[in-house]
């Protein structure tokens, strides 16, 4: 017995926007917006990755070249999920002391015996 071909993706995902506040999404019969503020890993992503997103099944997003998964109801209910991923800068080290950029002291060298 052979199976029917298999039909046309239902699923449909596409970018319909990018604002400096965020990224906008077409989701089949609506639209959602990613605000940086909730996903801040898309704020330096380069654009051609942003637009490259694929939509697996109905509930599942995933950016392949991000290696990003959502889910789709994250996007769409924030507030029902309220363990978001945030920035933090890199805090400075230290400066050693002494001289600025001064590099620290070697121990003197040991004689070599023989």
């Amino acid at each position: 017995m052979k199976s029917a071909p298999r039909g046309d993706d239902t699923s449909h995902v596409e970018v319909s926007g990018i604002s400096p506040h965020g990224i906008w999404l077409f989701l089949g019969d609506r639209e959602a917006f990613l605000p940086f503020a909730d996903f801040p890993w898309f704020r330096d992503a380069p654009v051609a990755g942003v637009l490259h997103v694929e939509r697996p099944q109905p509930h599942h997003l995933y950016w392949p070249d991000l290696d990003i998964d959502l889910a789709v109801e994250s996007i769409l209910n924030p507030e029902r999920f309220p363990l978001m991923s945030r920035e933090r800068p890199n805090r400075r080290l230290p400066r050693p002391a002494g001289r600025r950029g001064a590099m620290p002291k070697r121990a003197p060298r040991r004689p070599r015996r023989r």
